[in-house]
C-alpha cells in the first residue's frame, strides 16, 4: 500500500512537472518570433549591464558579428538601439563607445522604481481583476518550480511576468510606460542579483507575500511590501557589482 502511494505521488509530480514544461515550451515558441536585432541587442545589452564591456570599450561590428554568428546589419542595429537607451555612444573616427552603468545610476533607478512600482502595487490591490489574480499566481507557481531548479533564465523571465501583471493591474497606461521603461533597462543587470546565493529563494517569499497583499485588497500593505522587495534587490545588485568589481 505505501508503495502504491509512493508511486501515485511520483506520477502527480511527473504529470504536473511535464505539464508546466509544456506550457513553458509553447511559450518559447512564441518567443522565437522575436527579430535577429532583438537577440543581439538583449545579448550586448546584457553584456554591458553585466560587465563584460565596460566604460570606454569599443564595439566593433566585424568582431562582434563574428563572435555571435550573425551578419554585421543586426549588429549595426542593435548598437543603435543601445545608443537609445543610452548605453553607448557614437563617436566620430572611434565608432561605439560603450557608456555603461554606473553604481549611481542603478541607484537613481531603483529609488525612482522604488516610488512609483509601490504606487503600481498599491493600485494594483484596489483594481485587479480575478483573472489578472490568476495570472499573477501562475507566475509565482512558476517562479516556485524554478527556484527549485535553480534555473536563472526561466526565473528571471517569470520574475519579470510578476511584476509586469501587477503593472498592467494599475490600470493606468502612464505609470505602466514608466515602469516597463526601467524594467527593460534593468532586466539583464538583476539576472546577476537572483544568481547570488539565497536571493532567488528570498524574491520568491517578497513575492509571495505581495501577491497575498493584493489578493486581500490591501493596498498600503502591497506598497509598503513592494518598496522593501524593490529596496532588497538594490542593495543586493550593489553589493554583488561591488564583489565583481564593475
Amino acid at each position: 500500500m505505501v508503495k502504491e502511494t509512493a508511486h501515485s505521488c511520483f506520477l502527480e509530480l511527473f504529470r504536473e512537472e511535464e505539464h508546466i514544461l509544456a506550457k513553458i515550451r509553447l511559450d518559447e515558441n512564441d518567443s522565437h518570433s522575436n527579430s535577429l536585432r532583438g537577440r543581439v541587442f538583449a545579448q550586448l545589452e546584457n553584456d554591458i549591464l553585466n560587465g563584460k564591456y565596460q566604460a570606454g570599450d569599443s564595439l566593433i561590428e566585424t568582431k562582434l558579428s563574428d563572435e555571435l554568428g550573425v551578419s554585421r546589419t543586426p549588429v549595426r542595429e542593435a548598437i543603435r538601439q543601445l545608443e537609445l537607451e543610452g548605453l553607448v555612444q557614437s563617436i566620430p573616427n572611434k565608432g561605439a563607445i560603450v557608456k555603461g552603468v554606473s553604481a549611481q545610476d542603478i541607484e537613481d533607478m531603483y529609488t525612482i522604481r522604488m516610488m512609483i512600482e509601490g504606487l503600481a502595487a498599491r493600485w494594483a490591490a484596489e483594481k485587479i481583476t480575478p483573472e489578472e489574480l490568476g495570472e499573477l499566481k501562475e507566475a509565482i507557481e512558476f517562479e516556485e518550480f524554478y527556484t527549485l531548479k535553480n534555473d536563472v533564465d526561466h526565473l528571471l523571465k517569470f520574475d519579470s511576468k510578476f511584476h509586469e501583471i501587477i503593472f498592467r493591474a494599475s490600470k493606468s497606461k502612464p505609470l505602466m510606460h514608466m515602469l516597463s521603461t526601467f524594467h527593460h533597462y534593468l532586466q539583464r543587470a538583476r539576472s546577476a542579483s537572483l544568481e547570488t546565493p539565497g536571493r532567488a529563494q528570498k524574491v520568491l517569499e517578497e513575492h509571495k507575500a505581495i501577491f497575498q497583499a493584493i489578493m486581500e485588497r490591501d493596498a498600503e500593505k502591497a506598497e509598503k511590501l513592494t518598496t522593501e522587495h524593490i529596496k532588497n534587490a538594490s542593495s543586493n545588485l550593489l553589493r554583488h557589482r561591488k564583489e565583481k568589481g564593475i
